[in-house]
């Protein structure tokens, strides 16, 4: 197998010098991709025994070929050279036209038959690669990447995680039909030709084949240069990938600082910066291909050359001789060439490989216990107990929070930005896990509660909600798809967005546009409201729901919130003094922190963080008329003690 062995050792030493953490070996990467392989070994073992039959179809013509040109030769010269297969020696009687017919016949009959397996083989290839590889590891990869906790999604770019999924699972079947199959053919078909050739003239074979330790040398060469040249492919691919889906998402901050001709030069130099890499691989492959064609074109001159003076001699057959020796020298060439395109397509399959695995491997860290703790139906009582937690090793953003909500109660919690507003948020659908002490919900654990029934308790409505391209009882129905429309209707009522809704051209069947861009800030908040609520939940999770909202809407937004909270336990991050007054107790953090706890009246009545944020906020009339009689109190008890 020229160049094939030494290639795929090169390949299984080199490391990714891109990957900083623990890197895997090629060579188990390699024994991965068997694994994975062998769940589709019946097709591919029906692709690879087609392409035997046509090898051996291949092989045929070409000795018929030689058979009637050594027929033809022995007419004219009186002699009998040529060699007929299992003895079907034709009758001295027979015409020579007539033979020759037959052979041909017999040759196109053949070639017939060739050409429907090789159609019934790319139809196998089609469905072992688009249906069967592609489908099923893209589902793999999108179901893993659903488990993966908010942990792993924080330090992976969108673009990189697309191309994932799409490039690069297209490159891990690659190594499929591209680099086994392709290898298992072109190592048989290889042994084939050489055991042929071997069998016709041996010194003519070693002669012949005398540039195979050069071509070991050129294919290993090749091979150490494409490895890091695909891994630089793949990052720059990612990079374009994220630029374009920013911009995208961000088209209105964009066309708003005037910033459409910045973008674009941004994005015509990615794709140039991919351009110029990807022609250097380019330059390397097409420089390979040719110096292969080289070393088999020496070969056929060094096969007329020494082969003809041997037909000369009458040691070889011209036909079945030199002529088959030429096409199979032909089709061993041929092989030898294709190393160029395994050699690029195992770079690739590698490359993506390890980047696909790397998704798979990805450790789930906020998972349901095997045997967990089944309640049924939640209070609400949640308990912070010494809680806590890092987004990263070594950076804690809450310390020590220990503090406990009664069922039903409305916790509004405030703070400056970076305090960990969010990140307690976070904590309570279980998004994370604490590096240290626990949440209890009803006295248990979260960790010791199936995930699936902690979220399916818990509503949350974020600051900015992502609604789908789907009609608007579909959106609302997005964590309950079986609700009737009865429920659906309800709950829009209590969020407030029934009458809105109903004036929409199709109502709830009205279909938005991306992200809900037709509709207003306050007209998504209330949908998303709607859609936490639809599950019945007993906690409701409220991210400053009122922070983007005009005043205006924002009475339309509270007045939603209230009905929504009734009966519920409730977290709310909060700034405005409207939605701060609504709750039973307040948390105020600083730096991870609780340095503040209360209800509003009582961290008003003293001095501190809460009551500083509070008067220097603007705000609006109705804040405002509830600080100056606040104030008022105030005077009237200092008045009341002297």
């Amino acid at each position: 197998m020229p160049g094939i062995v030494p290639y795929v050792i090169e390949s299984l030493n080199m490391q990714d010098p891109r990957v900083s953490t623990s890197p895997v070996s090629n060579w188990k990467l390699i024994l991965r991709l068997l694994r994975f392989s062998w769940q589709f070994r019946s097709r591919s073992i029906q692709v690879v025994f087609t392409q035997l039959l046509i090898l051996i179809l291949m092989l045929s013509s070409l000795g018929l070929t030689g058979l009637a040109i050594d027929f033809l030769s022995d007419t004219i010269n009186l002699t009998d050279h040529a060699r007929w297969p299992l003895g079907l020696r034709p009758s001295a009687e027979t015409e020579p036209f007539r033979v020759i017919l037959l052979i041909g016949a017999v040759i196109g009959g053949l070639a017939l038959l060739r050409a429907l397996l090789e159609y019934w083989n790319q139809m196998s290839v089609s469905r072992l690669v688009h249906v069967d590889i592609v489908l099923k590891l893209r589902a793999q990869v999108y179901e893993k990447l659903q488990k993966l906790s908010f942990r792993f999604f924080d330090k992976t770019a969108s673009g990189t995680m697309i191309n994932r999924v799409t490039g690069d699972v297209q490159a891990v079947r690659m190594f499929i039909d591209q680099v086994l199959i392709q290898i298992f053919i072109m190592a048989v078909s290889l042994m084939v030709y050489l055991i042929y050739m071997l069998q016709m003239h041996v010194m003519l074979t070693l002669v012949c084949l005398a540039t195979t330790p050069l071509l070991w040398m050129i294919s290993a060469y090749f091979s150490r240069r494409l490895h890091p040249a695909y891994l630089v492919s793949r990052e720059n691919l990612d990079d374009l990938v994220l630029n374009f889906a920013e911009v995208i998402q961000g088209i209105q901050t964009v066309k708003g600082f005037n910033l459409e001709a910045n973008r674009t030069a941004d994005f015509k130099a990615k794709n140039q910066a991919i351009l110029e890499q990807r022609q250097g691989i380019f330059w390397m492959a097409s420089t390979f291909s040719p110096l292969i064609g080289l070393l088999t074109h020496v070969n056929l001159i060094v096969l007329l050359g020494y082969g003809g003076v041997l037909v000369v001699r009458g040691e070889l057959p011209l036909g079945s001789g030199l002529v088959v020796f030429a096409g199979i020298l032909q089709q061993f060439s041929g092989q030898i060439a294709n190393i160029a395109g395994v050699a690029d397509s195992i770079q690739q399959s590698l490359t993506g490989a390890r980047r696909v695995f790397e998704i798979l491997d990805s450790e789930v860290e906020v998972e349901s216990p095997e045997h967990p703790v089944h309640v049924g139906s939640y209070r609400g009582e949640i308990t912070f107990d010494h809680l806590y937690f890092e987004y990263k090793s070594q950076n804690i953003i809450l310390k020590d929070l220990h503090f406990s909500v009664k069922p039903g109660e409305v916790v509004a919690i405030a703070g400056a930005t970076g305090s960990g507003k969010s990140a307690l948020m976070s904590l309570i659908p279980r998004f994370y896990d604490p590096l240290d002490g626990a949440i209890r919900l009803d006295g248990h654990d979260l960790r010791s509660l199936s995930l699936d029934e902690i979220r399916r308790n818990i509503g949350i409505v974020f600051q900015e909600n992502f609604l789908f391209s789907n009609t608007i009882a579909n959106n609302i129905a997005f964590g309950h798809p079986d609700a009737s429309r009865e429920r659906i209707e309800k709950a829009a009522r209590i969020a407030c967005a029934h009458e809105f809704i109903m004036r929409m051209p199709k109502g709830y069947d009205t279909i938005l546009t991306e992200s809900g861009s037709t509709l207003s800030g306050g007209q998504r908040q209330r949908l998303a409201i709607a859609r936490a609520i639809l599950l019945e939940p007993a906690i409701l999770l409220l991210d400053d729901p009122t922070a983007a909202i005009d005043p205006e809407t924002e009475h339309e937004i509270l007045e939603a919130i209230e009905r929504a909270i009734e009966g519920r336990t409730t977290f709310i991050v909060a700034h405005r003094l409207s939605t701060l007054r609504r709750a039973d107790k307040v948390i105020v953090l600083d730096r991870g922190e609780i340095i503040q706890m209360g209800s509003h009246d009582e961290l008003m009545a003293q001095p501190g963080l809460y009551r500083s944020a509070v008067d220097l906020q603007t705000v609006d009339p109705e804040s405002l008329a509830l600080l100056s009689a606040n104030r008022r109190r105030k005077a009237s008890v200092e008045q009341g003690g002297h």
